[in-house]
């Protein structure tokens, strides 16, 4: 009968992310726009977000989320989108990680300046 002991067991599922410290914040003061690689389709739900480069699609299940990713071509900042789209400060963070998890995904990128 053999023991359990505490070594690692090999072939496992390893966490790429392990190690490199936190993912980087959400600048929502910089200029954002949607990826023109990325083709944004409305739906009854939201919208599908297509990102033609990667093959990556996700979902928009937020309908205020839509339109803010929709008008940030049309702000100077994310945080002036979000100030026309009527968020308020206490929702503001949930907001902020939407548009940092669109970004990390690469379906909106950061417009350079003018």
């Amino acid at each position: 009968m053999s023991t359990p002991t505490s070594a690692p067991v090999s072939g496992g599922r390893v966490d790429a992310t392990a190690g490199a410290g936190p993912a980087p914040q959400f600048d929502s003061g910089g200029a954002w726009a949607l990826n023109p690689k990325v083709a944004l389709r409305p739906e009854p739900f939201g919208a599908l977000l297509y990102h033609f480069g990667t093959r990556k699609l996700s979902f928009l299940k937020n309908l205020t989320v839509v339109d803010i990713v929709s008008s940030l071509g049309d702000h100077p900042s994310a945080s002036d989108a979000l100030a026309a789209a009527g968020i308020g400060e206490s929702d503001r963070p949930l907001y902020v990680q939407a548009l940092g998890a669109l970004a990390d995904s690469g379906m909106i990128i950061p417009r350079p300046a003018a």
